[in-house]
């Protein structure tokens, strides 16, 4: 906080930072207050970084870097058009962080070249990779493609898990099937908008999987038994979200935001 104030002039500004910093974060029903740093989690850490960040953005934006810096948070990512300018790039990065008292995180820090059939890299949760069109007719066509990461898949994946685990088969099927539903509505609100239709269909297959272990498990059936009442019995798969037909992927060399507004 002391770095914080040294960066901030602004007097209420600085109360209401420390105010929110004092209110802490409710886990498992109970208020945590952390001593030292900010509650992982808490909207205040999206706005310390930011404040304390901004001499980055700034000294970017004055010519100091190499490239185009892309910020979030502390997330970061920077666009360069060759290894020499990466390279540049993350001296300049580091010696400013190192002003600040902060250094890059050495195990997700790298450099990575964006080619065909090459590795790509995961930023706020999507995983970039530069790919081939897959139509016959483009084939000729390569682009930036986006879709979630390994860690966001898994990340739904132990969600979902979690809402129709054992210790919850005394809750009622259409609240469990409501709560997963507001899992995938609020996960594939944000993952929509890539190339993300082949892994909405797979995690939406998880959901109905596991709806039916549940459903099985609640009635001390055999999976079997689960299977044939959500996929047959009800008719609507117990009401389960569908995912299919959401997905706004971009478009090689158009610009696909707009596309999206025009969908809405």
């Amino acid at each position: 906080m002391k770095a914080v104030e040294e960066r901030v002039s602004d007097r209420r500004l600085l109360n209401m930072l420390r105010m929110l910093l004092s209110v802490g974060v409710m886990k498992e029903g109970l208020v945590r207050r952390e001593v030292t740093g900010t509650p992982q989690g808490a909207p205040v850490s999206a706005l310390l970084a930011n404040v304390y960040l901004h001499q980055l953005d700034r000294a970017w934006c004055g010519g100091a870097g190499a490239g185009v810096l892309v910020r979030f948070c502390d997330d970061l990512v920077v666009l360069c058009r060759s290894r020499r300018e990466a390279e540049r790039a993350l001296e300049v990065l580091t010696a400013i962080l190192a002003d600040l008292g902060l250094e890059p995180k050495a195990a997700k820090t790298r450099i990575v070249h964006l080619v065909e059939g090459g590795e790509g890299l995961d930023f706020l949760g999507f995983h970039h990779r530069w790919v081939r069109s897959e139509s016959p007719w483009f084939r000729h066509v390569q682009f930036l493609a986006r879709w979630p990461s390994r860690r966001a898949m898994q990340h739904v994946r132990d969600r979902i898990r979690e809402l129709t685990g054992r210790d919850r088969l005394l809750v009622p099927i259409e609240v469990v099937v409501a709560e997963v539903n507001s899992v995938l509505r609020g996960w594939a609100g944000f993952f929509r908008y890539g190339n993300s239709a082949r892994h909405f269909v797979t995690i939406r297959w998880y959901a109905l999987g596991r709806l039916a272990r549940f459903v099985a498990k609640k009635h001390q059936r055999r999976p079997a038994f689960g299977r044939w009442m959500v996929g047959v019995v009800s008719g609507n798969q117990l009401g389960l979200v569908d995912l299919s037909g959401i997905v706004i992927a971009p478009r090689p060399n158009k610009p696909w935001r707009e596309k999206a507004e025009r969908r809405r």
